[in-house]
C-alpha cells in the first residue's frame, strides 16, 4: 500500500511540473487545495492508464518497439498521457493536454521527473 501511496505522489509531482512548464498541458482551479486534489486524482488516473492499458498497448506494439530500437516508447507514452486527459474530461477533471506534441515533451518530462522522484522517495513497505 505504501509503494502505491508513493507511486502516486511522484506521479502527481511529474504531472504538476508538466503543468509547469508545458503552457498547452493545463490544470485549472479556484484554489490552490483544489488544483492539488486534481491533480492527485489525475495521477491515480494516469497510474491506472498505466497499469492496465500501457501493457497491452506495448505488447500489440512489440514489433515497432524492435523496429525503432524503443523511439516508439515515447509515442506509447504520449499517447497514455492523451488518454488520461481525455478521461479527466469526461470525469469533468480541470486537467488538459493540448496536442500530440506536447504529449510527447510531456510523457518525456513526466517520464524524467517520476523517475528521479522514485529514486528519492523510499518505496519499501
Amino acid at each position: 500500500m505504501k509503494n502505491f501511496v508513493v507511486k502516486t505522489i511522484a506521479n502527481a509531482g511529474a504531472l504538476a511540473v508538466a503543468v509547469w512548464l508545458l503552457d498547452r498541458i493545463t490544470l485549472t482551479g479556484d484554489s490552490t487545495g483544489k488544483k492539488v486534489g486534481t491533480l492527485i486524482v489525475v495521477a491515480l488516473l494516469f497510474g491506472l492508464v498505466n497499469s492496465f492499458v500501457k501493457p497491452v498497448v506495448q505488447v500489440l506494439a512489440f514489433p515497432l518497439f524492435i523496429l525503432t530500437l524503443g523511439l516508439i516508447t515515447l509515442v506509447v507514452n504520449a499517447l497514455m498521457l492523451l488518454l488520461t486527459s481525455w478521461l479527466a474530461g469526461k470525469l469533468q477533471l480541470s486537467f488538459h493536454v493540448e496536442g500530440f506534441w506536447t504529449a510527447v515533451l510531456g510523457g518525456l518530462i513526466i517520464s524524467l521527473v517520476s523517475w528521479a522522484l522514485n529514486m528519492v522517495l523510499p518505496d519499501e513497505d
